[in-house]
Formats: C-alpha cells, structure tokens, sequence
C-alpha cells in the first residue's frame, strides 16, 4: 500500500488544481483519474473544446456576411469541418500537454483507474478498462485526507436517454461528423445556447426549446428579452414554456438523409408541438458524478439531490474526506470548481483558506457574451432590497461601434442606501472578460462611485462599466 499525504480524486479543474496547490504547500500527493488525460471534462469535452468552436464559427460568420463591411472581398466561403474539428482537437491536446506537465514538475503521482473508498482513509485503484492494469504500479492508497473532485455528468430526461448518435449530450455535441440539417436543443441554458449558437453558425437549422418561462432564467428580464432578440436576429428559434413528453424515431439515422432522423414532441398549453431533428441535444443540466466510489465505506453522506453534503469548509461527514466542485453545493462551474480546490489543499496544509460562493461569476459564451454576479435587480427587488441600477448601451461606446458589435448593455445594481455594490449584469462584446472588473469591486466590499471612479483606459469596452456605475447615481458621461 502507497501512503501519501493527500488523495485527489478526479483530475478535472478542482481536482487537478487542488492537488497542485497541496504540492505547492509541501504535501505528498497522489491525482487519480478514469481518462487516460488530466483536465477532466471541462478541458477534454466541454468549456474548452466548445470555446474552440465558438470561437472558429463566429470566424465563419465574420467572413461570410461582416468581412464586407471592412472593405474586405474574401469571394465563396466555404466550411471544412474536418479541418475546424481538428483544430477543437489540437488545442485540447495542447493544453491537456500543459497540464500534465506541470503535474510532472510538481511531482504528483498520477493513477490512471476508478478509485472507490475501502474505508475513509484508504482507496483502491482499479483499472480504467477492463482487463488493463491501473496505472502506477499500486491498487490500495491511503491517506490522512482524501478530496472527492469527482465532477458532473449530463443529466438524461426521462423518455429520452442518451444513444450517442440521435439523443446526445454535450459530449457528443462537440463532434458531429457532418453538420445537422436540423437541431433541436432541449434547454435553454449556457451548453445549449452555446451549441446550439456553434452548430446554427455552420449551418444548422437550430430551435431551442426550454421548459420555463425564458431562456438564461437566473438572469434579469431586461437583459433576457434583449438576448432572446439577438439570438433570434441570428437565426436561432426559441420555444419556452415547452415542457418535453418524448420523441418518435424515424428509420433513417444518417446525417445525410434528407429526412430527419427524430422528432421531439413537447406540449404547451395543451397543444402538442413536434420538432423533426436530425439530432437532439438535451442540455437540461449535470448531476453530481458519484458513481461508483463506494461512499458508504467512508461514511459520507449524500443530500436530496444526490450532492455530497459538507460543512462550510467543504468537510464531509467522514473525517479526513473533503468534496468539492460539481459533486457538492453550489454553480457547476469550472472557476468554482478551482477556487473550492485551492481552499481545501489551504485549510489540509493548516492555511487559512478562503472562497466567497456569492461572487461566483456566471457567464454564458455566445455573441454577444452574456455575464453576471452578484444581485441582480430582480432579484434584488423581489427580495424587498431598495436598489439604484444604473445601465449604460454598448451602442454609446467607442471601441463597440469601431469592432462592429455594439448590441447590448451593462447592469449596475448598488445599496440605495450605502452605494456598495450588489451586483452585476453585462450583455455585450467580451462580457465574460469585463465582468471581473466588478467581481474584485464587489470582493473588497467597494461602492459603485468607487467603480466609476477608477480610470478606464479609452478607448475601450470597459469603459462601458464605468459609464454603467456613474449611471447608478445619475452621473453617466456619455449616456442621457
């Protein structure tokens, strides 16, 4: 049996973070994963290869109907979506190298295999395909503290499970080898709205249908009626208040065929609505990833919803055994996923660690970006908050209009009383990027004057917050 300070479970970004952070504060660690390569399915089949086709469409949008406005003649633009795919591929590859290396330099010793607790001390490592030997030359681990970062899974709706080819998840949404004629995406949240932005680009006739009332339904009324018009402008169609009851399977399960392969049948007040796809893609959420690690030898505990219960230090009910990321409370997010992890290898090595889950940055990578954190003024208001909101258009701002992507706005929520900030929502070019300006605002306790009155380099888009900012007590520069 191998001894070692800390145990890792799941390589994705808490876990392999967790467990560099823990090297760095000078404990033996050893980092078990099920794929043969680190990063887990953020890094191998979800945050970073969806960003890479983000980012290639919106290239082929750009070319096929923007570049003209540049003064640009480019003649027949033309999609090789074998070459794109590879490219998906080769940054994965390219970072998942990184990664690796940097376990090797900071000497973690990595299992390749399925880990399942023997008691709350000790795992066994057992071999990632049957028949294979697990990884590192040992079977039994132990430990004086164990972290369960084992991550998410795609959540299945009832009546439509997973088949890899016609149902599929994100997973599979990320490598069609040919583009559907028609996608239907069951969910309107950030995975379908992104994969279904990705596939629309490069040609898809793409419809989103989602159970509530709106799309992105955590984010305030305002920005979502504006995103939806956007959304719709470029050729997505959105269906809420849709509730699935199944699919009809046609015979034909080729791509190619000229007849859809599946047709989604939903119901809205009463009416029946069909859907023919050639594929569907349900993006209705993750479930923790549990399955399978023998947590009832250990003495940990689930919650209601099959979540790892823990204390506010990410503590399980078994002594020595921490959980963090996807498997425990909280937004199923990469960013979170890392910061839990840095906190616990801080309070294992006797640190004082630190995370603030109520400034966890929420954002969703379409174009525009759609992003937030903090209160948002729906939120605020229905929860009695007396607010001042100030809002600033993209369509006011310099570098905006000079890039060509001037839809959307900024949100500033702040005390009515005491100007400290609450929160935040951006609908517009690089969201994503600008809304960490308020996150540290909001971290160090900072009022929207404060935010206004830092210096903004101009021109630039994050002039756009600051305008935002000075807009929560009437003071907007640029804006009436």
């Amino acid at each position: 049996m191998s001894t070692f300070d800390v145990i890792v479970i799941g390589a994705g970004p808490g876990g392999y973070v967790c467990a560099f952070r823990a090297a760095q504060l000078g404990l033996k660690v050893a980092l078990v994963e099920k794929r043969p390569t680190l990063g887990g399915t953020c890094l191998n089949v979800g945050c970073i290869p969806s960003k890479a086709l983000l980012h290639s469409s919106e290239h082929l949008v750009w070319a096929r109907h923007h570049a003209a406005e540049h003064g640009i003649r480019l003649g027949s633009v033309d999609l090789d979506l074998a070459a794109l795919l590879q490219r998906k591929d080769d940054v994965v590859r390219k970072l998942v190298g990184g990664v690796a290396q940097l376990a090797k330099a900071r000497r973690l010793t990595v299992f390749n295999g399925f880990a399942s607790f023997l008691d709350a001390s000790t795992v066994r490592i057992s071999a990632p395909s049957p028949g294979a030997p697990a990884a590192g030359g040992a079977t039994t681990l132990s430990a004086r503290h164990i972290v369960i970062a084992t991550g998410s899974a795609p959540s299945e709706l009832p009546g439509l499970p997973f088949d890899g080819r016609t149902i599929v998840s994100s997973d599979q949404a990320i490598a069609f080898d040919a583009v559907p004629k028609k996608l239907v995406v069951v969910g309107g949240g950030a995975i379908g709205l992104e994969l279904g932005s990705v596939w629309s680009r490069l040609g898809s006739e793409v419809t989103v249908v989602e159970f509530l009332p709106k799309i992105v339904a955590t984010f305030d009324d305002d920005i979502v009626r504006t995103f939806t018009r956007l959304l719709q402008k470029q050729g997505l169609k959105i269906e809420t208040n849709a509730k699935v009851t199944g699919f009809r399977r046609s015979e034909i399960s080729d791509l190619k065929s000229p007849i859809p392969c599946a047709t989604l049948l939903a119901e809205r007040d009463g009416q029946t609505l069909e859907f023919p796809a050639d594929r569907i893609l349900v993006a209705v959420g993750r479930r923790p990833f549990t399955d399978g690690l023998a947590l009832e030898q250990a003495g940990v505990v689930l919650d209601e919803r099959r979540r790892i219960k823990v204390d506010h230090r990410l503590r399980t009910t078994a002594p020595g055994v921490w959980a963090i990321g996807d498997v425990v409370s909280g937004p199923m997010l990469a960013h979170k996923a890392e910061e839990d992890g840095v906190a616990v290898a801080e309070w294992i090595a006797g640190k004082a660690g630190h995370i603030n889950w109520d400034l966890v940055p929420a954002i969703v990578y379409t174009s525009p970006e759609v992003a937030a954190v903090g209160l948002g003024e729906d939120a605020a208001k229905a929860a009695g908050r007396a607010v001042n909101v100030g809002r600033f258009n993209f369509a006011a701002n310099g570098r905006a209009l000079a890039a060509g992507a001037a839809d959307g706005f900024v949100k500033i929520v702040a005390d009515a009383k005491t100007d400290r900030l609450l929160g935040a929502q951006i609908l517009g070019p690089n969201a994503g990027e600008l809304i960490s300006e308020v996150v540290t605002h909001l971290e160090y306790g900072g009022s929207a004057e404060d935010l206004a009155r830092t210096i903004h380099a101009h021109p630039t888009m994050s002039e756009a917050v600051k305008e935002a900012a000075l807009a929560v007590s009437k003071s907007a520069l640029h804006s009436i």
